[in-house]
């Protein structure tokens, strides 16, 4: 692991401030947002933005890099998302808010976009592994730490709005000056959603509600915390929560998936996070409960986008691996830019616990079709098989997704060749 940083630390020191500039804004404008007296479904409207951006960029951006270079369009989206993260204080209205949101989230995928393919050609056979765990610990790290920096200012001024665009700037500026070149640019096309459909429909349908799941985690947490009158402090250890239980329990997870039927993984981990979120839902004023269930959701979901991932590659030709991320998480998109619009609605109209109700449905959706699904299907051959587990983040793009289909192409290249 201390290898794979050194050869690449100036890329993660970059992701590290990257990460934390987002994880700051996401959590910053829904609570200044409730100051501001938004309604619930407008700062909905607001979350949605950031995934309609990140789907479209990830679309684009490739051809935008192809026709002006990686230095180009990583220095001019960086600029942007700078400019977009201060301006949000200045233009205190919904609509220039979600507009902001559309913008940041195409900026922050295309940046993403980017430093992956770095990553990506930075990695080999040996420690592609090792290279996805810090890149997920990193990106963790960073969504974290910004709750910390949340809960030490002041939400009504301007200094938390500034610091972000600071450290935005500032983490450009070790991967632009970096000796190391930047690699030469290739992504897979999407394998078609029809096709997908057909080789796993749960997969679809889960990565479609791990969509909506990720988005109110991320967009509307926050929002959440500030509804039920929770302080600051209390929301950004809520948030934090989420994170931090995703990170520790996506190991021990990959471990089990190498080792069971990923089917049945699957439903357990989608019961137990709609039982959680279920739980906060029936028993309303804990902040303690608050806490674990967010915990629980953020323990079982994030883990589970990986493990849908690799279960897909049960039912798919080696040939087609690494195009089905691509697909992937378009329906993931999706999900994603529908999740806020919903969560908001059901928080308008039953009361602010509707997020948790939200999660509960969606997490417990997933579990009933996986159920169903064993009635329809057998179990595969190749789930007998202690095939390899890619660690891979919600937050990443195409590109880290298809590192970690070539890590698992290649372990299973190493695994059905005769030894010499």
């Amino acid at each position: 692991m201390l290898q794979v940083f050194t050869s690449s630390w100036a890329l993660f020191v970059g992701m590290f401030m990257l990460m934390v500039g987002n994880g700051l804004q996401g959590t910053l404008l829904g609570l200044r947002g409730e100051i501001e007296g938004f309604s619930t479904f407008a700062l909905s409207i607001v979350m949605s933005g950031y995934f309609l951006g990140f789907l479209f960029s990830s679309r684009f951006t490739p051809e935008l890099i192809r026709r002006v270079g990686h230095v180009r369009v990583f220095a001019a989206l960086g600029s942007m998302i700078s400019a977009v993260l201060i301006s949000y204080p200045v233009l205190v209205e919904p609509w220039a808010w979600t507009l902001g949101r559309v913008i940041i989230g195409f900026c922050f995928c295309g940046v993403y976009i980017t430093a992956e393919s770095w990553l990506n050609d930075a990695s080999d056979n040996q420690n592609r592994g090792k290279a996805l765990s810090l890149y997920m610990i990193t990106q963790m790290a960073g969504i974290v730490f910004a709750q910390w920096i949340v809960a030490q200012g002041d939400i009504s001024g301007y200094v938390l709005f500034i610091i972000p665009s600071i450290l935005v700037s500032l983490a450009f500026a070790p991967v632009l000056l970096s000796v190391k070149p930047m690699p030469a640019f290739s992504t897979t096309k999407p394998l078609k959603v029809r096709k997908l459909v057909a080789a796993s429909p749960l997969a679809c349908f889960a990565m479609f509600m791990l969509g909506g799941v990720f988005a109110a985690q991320f967009g509307m947490s926050a929002v959440y915390g500030s509804r039920v009158g929770l302080t600051v402090a209390e929301i950004s250890f809520f948030v934090s929560a989420i994170y931090v239980a995703a990170l520790v329990l996506q190991y021990p997870i990959g471990w089990l998936s190498d080792k069971m039927d990923r089917r049945v993984l699957i439903i357990w981990l989608a019961a137990l996070g709609g039982i959680g979120s279920l739980a906060a839902f029936l028993v309303p004023g804990s902040y303690a409960l608050i806490v674990i269930s967010g915990a629980i959701i953020g323990g079982t979901s994030n883990p589970l986008y990986a493990l849908v991932i690799a279960y897909t590659n049960d039912y798919l030709e080696k040939d087609d691996m690494a195009a089905a991320s691509g697909g992937l998480l378009f329906i993931n998109g999706l999900g994603a830019i529908a999740g806020p619009l919903i969560v908001g609605f059901m928080m308008d109209g039953i009361g602010d616990n509707g997020y948790w109700l939200f999660l509960s449905l969606l997490m417990g959706a997933i579990a009933l079709y996986g159920i169903y699904r064993t009635t329809r299907r057998s179990r595969s051959t190749r789930d007998t098989e202690a095939v390899p587990y890619a660690p891979v983040s919600a937050a990443s793009t195409p590109i880290a997704a298809e590192l970690a289909q070539e890590f698992y192409i290649e372990a299973e290249d190493d695994e059905t060749t005769p030894a010499a």
